[in-house]
């Protein structure tokens, strides 16, 4: 048996950087398109002082990584944000619904998922990472199984004023 020449396999380019304060106006763009707010634990259309003030301390924070997700064209496409504040540290993210259009969004959630995984075990160092996902959001449960996330409780939560069963989701290294 052979080994495969590793200079013959193809790197996919990095995927992953800093947002930058340019992103801000399309990360709000994203956060605001209407299947987004659907699944989000807060859905109310989020306002521009209201992002501008979030953005501000989130990307200021240490404790905090707001990342721009680009596709392999190299097109921004989604956003992760990491929470190293608590333990686990927490992660969410969202795609760019209207850009990305129906056929991409399953490859793009895949290549995300993926790649936000690989940097917070990599690159932040972390041994777990968790998140919240509503109940009723089976594609988005079923992609964090597929990555390695296992239910770890459910409980209700107030969303915009409604109660909701939401899914802690958690993953060791």
């Amino acid at each position: 048996m052979t080994r495969s020449d590793p200079s013959s396999r193809k790197v996919l380019p990095r995927v992953l950087r800093a947002a930058v304060d340019a992103d801000r106006d399309t990360v709000l763009s994203w956060r605001n398109h209407p299947e987004v707010r659907r699944v989000s634990l807060t859905t109310h259309v989020i306002t521009a002082s209201e992002h501008a003030a979030w953005w501000r301390a989130a990307t200021a924070d240490p404790d905090r990584r707001v990342l721009v997700f680009s596709g392999d064209d190299g097109v921004p496409a989604g956003v992760v944000i990491f929470d190293l504040r608590e333990t686990p540290a927490t992660w969410s993210f969202y795609l760019d619904v209207a850009g990305l259009g129906g056929g991409a969004l399953l490859p793009a959630w895949l290549r995300l998922e993926d790649e936000a995984v690989r940097y917070a075990f990599g690159e932040l160092g972390l041994d777990r990472l968790g998140g919240e996902t509503l109940a009723w959001n089976t594609p988005v449960l079923a992609l964090h199984r597929r990555f390695g996330f296992r239910e770890i409780r459910r409980y209700e939560r107030q969303v915009d004023g409604t109660a909701q069963t939401v899914v802690w989701t958690e993953r060791g290294k």
